[in-house]
């Protein structure tokens, strides 16, 4: 074990970060993806300090197999774009980098400052960018190259505990980004670790928050829940702590009034384990139990395809997916039972729809079964 100093305004040597040996830290370099340890030594080998970040160091330590690796950089992400050919700049507010192998995207970040807070947005330091993350097992960075961790926040006796530790103080951490509520659960239940009981008691306090997060945003999240090999947990996770009902508020309302339903649903969920599928089928998974408990589903043509669409959107709101795959999703499940939908005029057909508005038909889906 090695520790990195740094001097103070006074000139003495201060202890910043903890340094982990391969022996000491367990990584098992085979699990690390070859196309992001290249992206590192590129980058470093051009004079920029850049390591594996996030959630991939996590799992490494864990001895699982990450499916994403992210980097961080001191390179800025023009000078990024210019080591890297096969790249492009995203964002606008705080620019990054996503570097494409095949199919495949690393995203790259520069380190950030804490200049303007933790939400801060301008370039900084490894050792102001580690204060900005959000739980400590997600702080800890590693040089592929050398194969070491840098610790600057107790990462890796926080994951030997086998606990999620915020590295934001209490007091800030959601009012900043009521999302990391729904991160911290599900870290919680995707590793099997504890959560605090301050940090409990903190979230079902301000849990309301989540209520002011953008649709975009929900949907985002509840994706990678979905995704992930853990759906079922998560989600039960959530609905105790209660923030499912931030995501997914008419599910939660079937939740409590019908227990064989909120078994079912979780059920599905839990058939999904982080199988690679198409998008629109774990979709679907939010929707289809819903479906069933609202009417006989016989084999035919049906009519009024519109108005069961309207109700499935209905029933996933504040979730904001594209059209499309709410259609292809809709379709999947009908065409399951053997029931096709009656062709109408192509105008009609191909009518946007206001994605963020209820039709009058969807705004009775809680009084009156679909005439299926």
């Amino acid at each position: 074990m090695r520790y990195r100093y740094s001097a103070t305004e006074d000139g003495k040597h201060e202890k910043k970060a903890v340094i982990y040996t391969k022996d000491e830290h367990g990584i098992n370099f085979a699990d690390v993806d070859s196309e992001a340890v290249n992206i590192v030594k590129k980058l470093k080998h051009a004079g920029f300090d850049s390591y594996i970040v996030g959630g991939a160091v996590r799992d490494l330590i864990l001895g699982k197999k990450p499916k994403d690796f992210d980097i961080v950089s001191a390179a800025s992400p023009t000078r990024i774009k210019k080591i890297f050919r096969n790249s492009r700049i995203i964002g606008r507010r705080f620019r990054l980098v996503h570097i494409y192998f095949g199919e495949r995207i690393f995203e790259a970040a520069t380190f950030r400052s804490l200049k303007d807070g933790n939400t801060s947005n301008t370039f900084g330091r490894i050792d102001e960018d580690v204060f900005r993350r959000d739980f400590t097992m997600n702080a800890l960075f590693y040089d592929p190259e050398q194969q070491i961790v840098v610790d600057y926040v107790g990462g890796m006796n926080d994951i030997k505990k086998r606990q999620v530790v915020p590295v934001i103080p209490l007091s800030e951490i959601f009012t900043d980004d009521p999302v990391r509520m729904v991160r911290a659960v599900k870290y919680a239940a995707m590793t099997g670790f504890s959560l605090p009981m301050n940090l409990k008691l903190k979230i079902k306090k301000q849990c309301k928050l989540l209520a002011a997060i953008s649709p975009s945003r929900l949907t985002e999240e509840i994706f990678k829940i979905i995704h992930s090999d853990k759906a079922a947990v998560i989600v039960d996770m959530l609905d105790k702590m209660g923030l499912y009902s931030y995501l997914q508020p008419e599910s939660v309302k079937l939740m409590r009034k019908n227990k064989d339903y909120r078994e079912r649903y979780l059920k599905t969920l839990s058939a999904l384990n982080g199988k690679e599928k198409y998008r629109v089928y774990m979709m679907g998974s939010l929707f289809y139990d819903y479906l069933e408990t609202i009417g006989e589903w016989k084999p035919g043509v049906i009519e009024n395809y519109r108005e069961i669409f309207q109700i499935a959107r209905s029933f996933v709101l504040p979730m904001n997916p594209p059209r499309y795959e709410m259609e292809h999703a809709l379709r999947s499940f009908l065409s399951a039972r053997g029931i096709t939908v009656k062709r109408t005029h192509p105008y009609d057909r191909n009518k946007p729809s206001h994605e963020g508005e209820s039709s009058p038909s969807a705004k009775r889906h809680r009084r009156h079964k679909p005439n299926i």
